[in-house]
């Protein structure tokens, strides 16, 4: 959510004209992130979120808005992407498609506790049983084929240990992902992105999920370990909080059940959601685009993560 594209106010003012939203009273520009242009929009009808997608095309985008649109009618504490007078849920800024959605109350917890766990557990198995029924389909964009298009530009820029862990981390991942077991998952929309900055609290209340711009139809196993991996991990060790781990897994449990195949392939989903995150920050730790204000995140973090759960392979669903 860094400041990629510059949007001026005399620019904000012309976008809102497009909306029902109220005249503009202040913008600025959001800090965190290294994938789109984000902005605080407030009106004189309240606060919402101007995303400018750096990457994505407005054909791609339609799943994105679509779907939390789809969840907010539904109850699920989501942005609600705002129409416009036309109808549509999808402008244009500066030649970069756009949206404006809702902004839900609270701020991230960095530090969480189990109390914090249990409640992002049963709020993603409640979005993913609330997505069960979207029509549209489009699968992760950084699902296994982004994985095995992008590990080999990176293998010529590691050493000879990372790169022999990256490879044969990827062939455990393809030979996994051909089992029966893996087909039989149940699969639906994902946010694919859950960590920490992308959900809010209200005091210990959750607020909600945000940043869906990585979703896609996937594992409903692979969206919540990219969850725990997070949540219940130490980012300077990769070790699970056992405590946190188990409040998260059984508040998912309390609203969906755990299929057999997905008991038995939850260590290697463990392994999966680490190497997604390694793959994908290695690429921008080497690769990085300009930005006004961007932040790369380590790919350190998930490197110590995917060994830790390569060599432990015991970790269990309720």
């Amino acid at each position: 959510m860094a400041v990629f594209t510059p949007v001026s106010e005399a620019q904000a003012k012309e976008l809102l004209t497009h909306y029902t939203l109220g005249d503009l009273v202040s913008l600025r520009g959001i800090a965190s992130g290294i994938e789109n242009t984000n902005y605080f929009v407030t009106t004189t009808t309240g606060v919402y979120v101007l995303t400018l997608f750096e990457r994505l095309t407005h054909e791609q985008l339609s799943f994105y808005i679509e779907l939390m649109h789809h969840l907010a009618a539904r109850g699920v504490a989501v942005p609600d992407p705002q129409s416009r007078t036309d109808g549509t849920r999808i402008g244009t800024v500066n030649g970069k498609p756009s949206s404006i959605v809702t902004c839900l109350r609270g701020a991230s917890v960095m530090a969480p506790g189990p109390v914090h766990c249990a409640q992002v557990g049963e709020a993603l198995a409640r979005m993913h049983l609330a997505g069960a029924d979207f029509p549209v389909v489009q699968p992760n964009l950084r699902g296994l084929p982004w994985w095995q298009e992008t590990a080999p530009t990176l293998l010529p820029l590691l050493d000879a240990e990372l790169a022999a862990l990256l490879t044969d981390e990827m062939e455990v991942q393809t030979r996994v992902a051909a089992m029966p077991e893996a087909r039989s998952l149940p699969t639906g929309p994902s946010h694919c992105d859950l960590f920490r900055d992308n959900v809010l609290f209200d005091g210990d209340t959750l607020g909600g999920f945000i940043d869906f711009y990585f979703a896609g139809c996937d594992t409903w196993l692979f969206d919540v370990a990219v969850t725990l991996n997070d949540w219940t991990s130490d980012p300077a060790t990769g070790e699970i909080d056992m405590a946190r781990y188990d409040a998260l897994l059984q508040g998912y449990r309390r609203v969906r059940a755990f299929t057999d195949a997905e008991h038995a392939l939850w260590p290697y989903a463990l392994r999966a959601a680490a190497l997604r995150f390694w793959i994908s920050r290695l690429y921008d730790f080497h690769m990085p685009r300009p930005a006004q204000t961007l932040t790369p995140h380590d790919p350190r973090v998930f490197e110590r993560i995917l060994r830790l759960r390569r060599a432990a392979d015991s970790f269990l669903l309720p």
